[in-house]
């Protein structure tokens, strides 16, 4: 029977993704790749696409808009569910890509419910892929965690007295999604006096890869949607 892989093609760097993602993408007839939004170019499938044969290989944009709000987004999944299953049932192979793993806040985790729910006899393998939390914590040359050291990874946009508990009681924070609201994020480590603590990087593994330790200089400027921030006590 004809499977579904979700291949993590990792933060940017086409070199991070694992041998057995680039067997799976060169031979998958089918590859759909997710987008912001309509007529947005997709991140993951601009890391593999020189893996890809256009000519024997049919590529599938699907659109996974990313806002905190869920309402109305459930069409976007199911259209994307059905797209996917309808080339399985037809015999093929279909690669479902995802920026960085595809078990830590993936676009796939939505289309993976539905699929458990409603297809539950179509296979799904999944491919783990290298992260954005620990390519940029190497970036940063900040370690993770090391002995009985504590980590939490969580969004940014967790309601301020939760951040304000995890950034109290762990060894280091990895906060996702922080460049909408870096500016109160930024307030409430000064607050803790954690502002001279942290690393905010962005496009990490990729060309554009920056990183910034004078967190100070990032209050009330456009940041990058692809960056995150390291708070290590």
């Amino acid at each position: 029977m004809a499977r579904i892989y979700a291949v993590g093609v990792g933060p940017g760097d086409p070199e991070l993704l694992t041998r057995k993602a680039e067997r799976i993408l060169r031979q998958a007839p089918v590859v759909c790749a997710p987008a912001a939004s309509a007529g947005d170019s997709s991140h993951a499938l601009s890391i593999v696409e020189s893996l890809l044969d256009r000519s024997r290989q049919e590529i599938i944009i699907r659109v996974f808009p990313m806002r905190k709000d869920q309402d109305g987004l459930d069409a976007f999944w199911e259209e994307a569910a059905e797209t996917v299953v309808s080339h399985v049932l037809e015999g093929r192979d279909v690669a479902f890509i995802t920026i960085g793993d595809p078990f830590l806040y993936s676009t796939f985790l939505y289309l993976y419910r539905i699929l458990r729910e409603r297809y539950p006899d179509i296979p799904v393998e999944v491919v783990p892929g290298v992260s954005s939390v620990t390519t940029a914590a190497v970036a940063a040359g900040i370690p993770l965690a090391a002995a009985s050291e504590r980590v939490a990874i969580l969004p940014a946009t967790f309601e301020d007295e939760k951040l304000r508990r995890t950034l109290l009681d762990f060894d280091t924070v990895v906060l996702m999604k922080v460049n909408r609201v870096f500016d109160r994020v930024y307030a409430l480590l000064k607050e803790l006096g954690l502002d001279r603590k942290g690393a905010f990087v962005s496009r990490a593994g990729t060309a554009e890869e920056s990183v910034t330790f004078d967190l100070a200089s990032l209050v009330g400027k456009k940041l990058d949607y692809l960056s995150l921030l390291i708070v290590k006590k």
